[in-house]
């Protein structure tokens, strides 16, 4: 492969940004530009001189624009092979000139799909010369260079120039890459978004698309190379965040601040403000309250030591009170909606934590899937979305939750969804106070959080650990009667968990014995 220089240009656009200018510098760089429809009129409003694609191709523009680049003039002037005599001869013979240089971006499908548009106008919105032009241009990028994002204008024009009006081999073969991916990422939100509109549960081919966001550093650890892609979605939180402050983030502090925002956007704002501390994936401390302070102190006296260089989550404007608070000790991130001028002041003197804000919360009922992989292919399953209120619960033993217990009992639960299993959440007067989790065994995971409560109690100086009267939430049902005994050990006087186990009277006689008032969800958050 060699450079090729540039002499002839096609460029079609449904994006304009920046189309004059780069118009403007291929023409003065003497490059004759094809284009067609709205591209065309554009430049030539703009003194651009321009030759309509139907003038090469003999055929006007037809079928509301179906039908324009879809042509062996334009097809063989892309893909002919400069340096094999037969296409040479091929070309010459059928008066095809050679296209040396695609510009093209697609109909905007995923913004269409975006707004909730309807099946025929998402159709229609379906790119079909487009994707074929690139694909082969990309496939011809020995000789053709093909730019599919704005970004890559002035890159395009800085290699022209530096050498001497062509391209060179190592810059058309990332263009070629790129193209590929775009074309790809294409097709996979047309057919994603095809499956859900027919209501195709398991598509017998899925494809997942990206655009890289970062390059990482590393990945979980030092030897792994990893980088952050976002997926289009818009969702409020770590990807479509503000940073205002620190060092980029890690591989590490993107997915904790994930599950930590996740986790807060349960809590409704105008209800309530809360504080998420995650650790390792999993939250620390949890609390709500009067303000964002009253929640942060909470949430930090569910386990203080644990809470050293984690991720705070709020679901409220943080405010300077609470940002002062929160530089009591080291933080990795603080992520909310937003943030006061004085908030953001008092952050300034803590250079290495990042402050980042989304401009709202997700909503956390909202469809969508998740997707993990493993040797040899992915798991792919709907959003735990799943919600339980007050008319959802089934009271089980003697005994019932009072009002207030209710209240802890549900705050339990919405906690118990955000941590690994098995998970067993200790909640006291809208906080957290003792959290067991990714434990093999659910007495472990007990036994655990009741420990950690212990430790906080000596901390904090109290007669007895915060368990004692508290409610208590597990993510899936207790087997054995052997783990709610525990609870009951460590203080809880009610409990919240799914049911369904064949032991569930066993489980629920040993619940009356020990005086405890349990419900039944009927539907568990098992998070792996």
């Amino acid at each position: 492969m060699t450079d090729q220089p540039i002499r002839r240009a096609l460029i079609s656009v449904s994006d304009k940004t920046g189309l004059i200018d780069l118009a403007k510098a291929l023409d003065a760089r003497g490059v004759e530009i094809l284009s067609t429809g709205g591209s065309a009129k554009a430049m030539r409003d703009a003194g651009v001189s321009v030759k309509d694609v139907a003038e090469i191709t003999g055929f006007p523009e037809m079928m509301d624009g179906r039908v324009k680049t879809l042509h062996p003039m334009v097809h063989g002037g892309l893909l002919a092979l400069r340096d094999n005599d037969t296409h040479v001869a091929a070309m010459e013979e059928h008066g095809i000139g050679a296209i040396d240089l695609l510009v093209v971006n697609l109909y905007p499908f995923e913004e269409t799909v975006a707004k909730g548009a309807e099946w025929d106008e998402c159709i229609e919105n379906i790119d079909i010369g487009g994707p074929a032009m690139i694909r082969a241009a990309s496939k011809n990028h020995a000789f053709v260079s093909v730019v599919v994002d704005v970004e890559d204008y002035d890159k395009l024009l800085a290699d022209m120039d530096q050498h001497g009006g062509a391209t060179c081999p190592k810059f058309r073969r990332k263009l070629s890459q790129k193209a590929y991916a775009r074309t790809a990422a294409y097709d996979a939100a047309v057919s994603n978004w095809m499956a859900d509109a027919i209501d195709l549960d398991a598509p017998y081919r899925r494809a997942k698309a990206g655009t890289l966001a970062q390059t990482l550093r590393y990945g979980e650890n030092p030897h792994q190379k990893a980088a952050f892609y976002t997926d289009g979605t818009n969702r409020p939180g770590v990807a479509t965040a503000s940073q205002h402050q620190g060092k980029e983030l890690s591989y590490n502090n993107i997915n904790d601040t994930d599950a930590a925002f996740e986790l807060v956007a349960e809590f409704d704002p105008a209800e309530t403000a809360a504080c998420a501390i995650i650790k390792h994936a999993n939250p620390c401390g949890v609390a709500r309250g009067a303000t964002l302070t009253e929640a942060y102190k909470a949430a930090f006296n569910c386990d203080s030591t644990s809470a050293f260089g984690g991720i705070v989550a709020l679901n409220q404007t943080l405010d300077a009170d609470t940002a002062r608070e929160i530089t009591g000790i080291f933080t990795e991130v603080v992520i909310a909606p937003d943030a006061t001028d004085e908030a953001k002041e008092v952050f300034a003197a803590k250079k290495n934590l990042r402050l980042l804000t989304t401009g709202g919360l997700p909503d956390v009922r909202a469809g969508g899937q998740t997707l993990r992989q493993v040797a040899g292919g992915f798991l792919m399953q709907d959003k735990d979305v799943g919600f339980i209120g007050l008319d959802d619960l089934k009271v089980v033993t003697k005994v019932a939750p009072s009002d207030e217990q209710m209240l802890d009992l549900l705050f339990a639960w919405k906690v118990a969804k955000h941590v690994k299993s098995n998970a067993i959440v200790y909640v006291k007067d809208g906080a957290t106070v003792g959290v067991g989790a990714g434990q093999m065994s659910r007495v472990d995971s007990a036994l655990i959080a009741a420990k950690k409560a212990e430790r906080m109690a000596e901390t904090l100086g109290l007669p007895e650990p915060l368990t004692k009267g508290s409610a208590v939430a597990s993510d899936a049902f207790f087997p054995f009667p052997d783990g709610l005994m525990e609870a009951a050990a460590a203080g809880a006087t009610c409990v919240i968990q799914p049911g369904g186990s064949m032991r569930d009277n066993e489980v629920i006689a040993a619940a009356d014995e020990a005086g405890l008032a349990m419900v039944f969800t009927g539907m568990r958050h098992f998070r792996h």
